[in-house]
């Protein structure tokens, strides 16, 4: 009987060391090791009884743990800076023993919900476009928004040579006196600064952004900077959301 195996970049992924992506880039880059061998092959399977190094350290395989985080503004979406700036896991990391990693990012002045996990399988599944997972913002706008520009949010707009489209678009909320507008957008993609960039590309500066709701998790009463663990309900939720959402 033949043992299963999995692929290289998905144990690494499981072992919550870093995201799939990731992982694959460090194969690549000679990083990983398997029985003290490096490996470069992208198709590499691997049994339980293998050993992978990755930068020479043996991984294990970590339990699953799954939180969710109101972030606040300045602070990065990302395990550390190399200039010393808020990252978004110092709020944890005193009071977890997992390492935890951000599935996907949230720009330094953009606050809301932020998942934080060292499952890499969920994370590649929630962040990549073909699994139709919403990502839902509301976007404070110099200007007044109207519905042309909502016909082209979601028709898509052209930035330094990518396409961006929401899919979903709606107007919440107009102030004239002010000169400002509140619009809600639903993306599944998950580009660089991408609500900004789609906003600027019309002419419109962002002067708030908030993500609201990412798959089924909201918020709730969380306060910038506070975070909880995830029911399990609630990753099954995801599970089954990206599931049903595939393309």
């Amino acid at each position: 009987m033949s043992e299963n195996k999995e692929r290289l970049q998905k144990v690494i992924a499981n072992s919550g060391v870093t995201s799939r992506r990731k992982a694959e880039d460090m194969i690549v880059s000679g990083r990983v090791k398997v029985n003290n061998k490096v490996v470069t092959e992208l198709g590499t399977k691997v049994s339980k009884q293998d050993s992978v190094a990755v930068d020479d350290i043996v991984i294990e395989k970590e339990q699953p743990v799954y939180y969710i985080i109101n972030k606040p503004r300045q602070t990065l979406s990302s395990v550390q800076d190399d200039k010393d700036r808020q990252v978004v896991t110092d709020y944890l990391s005193p009071y977890i023993e997992q390492r935890v990693y951000p599935v996907g990012r949230l720009d330094y002045d953009t606050t809301g919900v932020l998942l934080l996990t060292n499952d890499g399988d969920l994370t590649n599944k929630l962040i990549h476009p073909k699994y139709g997972v919403d990502k839902v913002y509301v976007a404070k706008v110099k200007g007044i928004f109207d519905k042309k520009d909502l016909t082209q949010l979601k028709k898509g707009v052209e930035h330094e040579g990518e396409r961006l489209k929401a899919v979903k678009a709606r107007i919440i909320e107009i102030d004239k006196r002010k000169n400002v507008s509140k619009v809600e957008l639903v993306l599944h993609q998950g580009k660089n600064r991408q609500v900004k960039r789609m906003f600027e590309s019309l002419g419109y500066s962002v002067e708030k952004l908030r993500r609201e709701r990412f798959g089924t998790l909201t918020l709730g009463n969380l306060q910038p900077g506070e975070y909880r663990e995830l029911t399990p309900h609630e990753v099954k939720q995801l599970a089954d959301l990206t599931n049903q959402n595939v393309k």
